[in-house]
Order: C-alpha cells, then sequence, then structure tokens
C-alpha cells in the first residue's frame, strides 16, 4: 500500500527502530507558506498532540510560516507504520482545512515527508530546531517565537505537548539557565548537515 506523504530517507520509506531518534520534517509544496493565520499554527500543533505525541516521543518541535520540524524518540518497532500512517493522516487532514480556508485545491506539502536517523547528533538537531525562527529573521530571540517547543522547556508555555524529563535527559541539561545558554550555541555548519537527509 501506497501512503500519501510517506516519510522517506533518501527517497525510501523510513525504517525506524525502537530507541532512536529522528529529525521528521516537510515544507509547502514550491516552498509555498503553509500557516497563514494564527488558528492555523495552534490547529497544526493539535494535530501533533494527536498523531506525534501519543505514537512517539516528541522531544522537540518547531513550525515556520513554510515548513516544519520535529525530534522525536520511537518507542518502540511496531511504531515504524503507525508513525508513517499517522503523519499521512495528519498533514491530509492540515491540508483539507488549509484548502477549505484559503479556498484552494491541490497539494500543501510536499509529498515526502523527510526523516533522519540522529541519535549521534541529537543536541545538534535540538538547537537547530530551536535556533530557526532566529536564523530566519522573523524572530528577534529563540523565545520570541511561540511555535515551538522552546517555551515549553524553559516552563512559559500553557500548551506542553513534549516529553520534557526525556528531552532533558536526552539533551543533558538540569537547569533552565543550562538550557538557556545551550540553546544560543553556534551549531558548526558540518555538524548541521548531518541531521538532514
Amino acid at each position: 500500500m501506497t501512503l500519501s506523504h510517506p516519510i522517506t530517507n533518501k527517497n525510501k520509506q523510513m525504517k525506524f527502530s525502537s530507541g532512536n531518534l529522528y529529525h521528521i520534517y516537510n515544507r509547502g509544496n514550491n516552498k509555498q507558506e503553509i500557516f497563514f493565520e494564527t488558528r492555523n499554527y495552534e490547529f497544526f500543533r493539535n494535530k501533533i498532540r494527536i498523531h506525534v505525541s501519543s505514537n512517539t516521543d516528541l522531544i522537540a518541535y518547531c513550525l515556520m510560516p513554510n515548513h516544519f520540524h520535529m525530534l522525536v524518540r520511537i518507542q518502540q518497532e511496531n511504531e515504524e507504520n503507525r508513525l508513517n500512517k499517522e503523519i499521512g493522516t495528519m498533514l491530509r487532514s492540515f491540508t483539507r482545512a488549509i484548502n477549505l480556508q484559503e479556498e484552494r485545491t491541490g497539494s500543501l506539502f510536499q509529498q515526502r515527508t523527510q526523516a533522519k536517523n540522529v541519535s549521534n547528533c541529537a543536541i545538534v538537531c535540538f538547537n537547530y530546531i530551536h535556533q530557526n525562527p532566529l536564523k530566519a529573521g522573523i524572530a528577534e530571540s529563540i523565545e520570541g517565537w511561540e511555535y515551538s517547543s522552546f517555551n515549553e522547556y524553559l516552563g512559559k508555555s500553557r500548551d506542553q505537548i513534549c516529553n520534557l524529563e526525556l528531552g532533558r535527559n536526552i539533551i543533558e541539561f538540569k537547569t533552565i539557565e543550562e538550557f538557556y545558554k545551550l540553546s544560543y550555541q553556534n551549531i558548526d555548519p558540518e555538524k548541521r548537515k548531518k541531521i538532514f537527509q
């Protein structure tokens, strides 16, 4: 069975392994925007809660105007097919809602959602995800962008969808001060390449 929006790695359907960490990402078709209003971000975040957080350990995420990033840990081997299906369901549902809102038709996302095993470079991926709005110039600070998990780790988010305890253990910080300092570290360009295909 071919899934719409399958999760791939180098054009092959991704095989997830229990205990590993994966960077999952996709963007708008032709790099177009996927979020048009504040409520779209909130709606997508709720979709992540339903389809991703309930099936994996969500460690970090960031929703950008034309793309998204997630860092997840696979809990069990049988989540492989389930996660592929859940991501597909999430993106199709969101596309239907946006198409209705914007009076448009057709694909909203690129056809293949990408995934990369980042178990050996989790900190790089974690920081990249949170720094994305700052590097893109759409926020003056990391905490200034409300559509990421950064403020969850600061204890300033009213809506928690990440497994913060696991995130703290994986990234190895104990205090908010340590987390804040770690989050603003520059990312080596060579290391950054390792979190993508």
